[in-house]
């Protein structure tokens, strides 16, 4: 297995064909093909499907890209620092599930590093996303939640992917609405308070499974549920719906503002946010920072 292999396999998977990744690399197709297929062989795994269509990347493929990927940009870095004594940017990515604290979080730990001599990434995602994108170490560090309905799920997904989560905090269930809703001025809601509005939930996609929701009690016979892609879309519907969402309280009017609000539940159910890491690797110093922010958010 060389470098050069490892560049070629990840050519390969983002692009829409083998053609199309020999051009790319200014190689014929047939030696690109016989390159990946040498580099399967040895290490004795199947990484791409191929059809009449093109190229797909398996799911032991994604894994093996994601490790290719850190190989080659440690020696990219080596090799700026070494031999073309260039300076480099040092890289963070997070990836996480649609939180307004994990956001500020971000901001704050930019803040303190600048932008000068660091290069970030963040991707507010669906929860297989997030998953897939700290097992194929495309980020660092991912942030979700768990609770007793969907715990023994997502840990043994977790397990078999490699993954370990850590604890944040626990938080208590609250109602998010907009500031003129009428339910906005309770000290506590009730779940039947909320039959008559609609339940905004975000959309898991591909992979909509109850364990995925972002949002607790996703197994509730709710009267009334509209799915959403993204946050913005998520409090104009507050706005012009008097909708809702389930959330764990911890709120952030510096960038969603002061129009809306969280109002306590009355359930005992709790949501313990944390992330999760790739086992084995070692924490940077932009992601130790980053996730001490994170636990002073609350």
């Amino acid at each position: 297995m060389t470098l050069t292999q490892l560049r070629y396999a990840i050519t390969v998977a983002d692009a829409t064909s083998m053609n199309e990744a020999a051009r790319k690399l200014f190689i014929s197709q047939p030696s690109l093909s016989t390159s990946i297929k040498e580099l399967e062989e040895e290490v004795g795994v199947e990484l791409f499907h191929r059809t009449n269509r093109g190229i797909v990347v398996t799911a032991e493929g994604k894994e093996f890209i994601g490790y290719a990927r850190q190989v080659v940009l440690q020696y990219e870095l080596m090799e700026s620092k070494y031999i073309s004594k260039e300076k480099t940017k040092k890289k963070f990515s997070v990836s996480m599930q649609h939180y307004t604290f994990a956001v500020n979080a971000f901001i704050e730990m930019v803040k303190q590093f600048g932008m000068d001599e660091y290069e970030f990434a963040v991707h507010e995602t669906k929860t297989y996303e997030v998953i897939e994108d700290v097992k194929n170490l495309t980020s660092e560090v991912g942030i979700l939640y768990l609770n007793d309905f969907n715990r023994k799920v997502l840990n043994k997904i977790f397990e078999e992917n490699g993954l370990e989560f850590h604890e944040l905090m626990d938080c208590n269930i609250y109602v998010y609405l907009w500031k003129n809703h009428p339910l906005a001025d309770k000290d506590i809601i009730e779940m039947s308070d909320l039959s008559e509005y609609p339940c905004l939930s975000f959309d898991q996609g591909e992979y909509n499974s109850f364990y995925f929701s972002e949002e607790v009690l996703s197994t509730y016979k709710y009267k009334q549920l509209i799915k959403a892609s993204d946050r913005a879309t998520l409090l104009n519907l507050m706005v012009g719906l008097n909708g809702y969402t389930l959330c764990s309280g911890i709120i952030c009017e510096d960038l969603n503002g002061k129009d809306y609000k969280a109002v306590k539940l009355n359930s005992d159910e709790i949501m313990t946010i944390g992330y999760i890491v790739k086992k084995g690797t070692v924490m940077s110093p932009l992601c130790k920072k980053y996730l001490e922010v994170l636990q002073c958010a609350k």
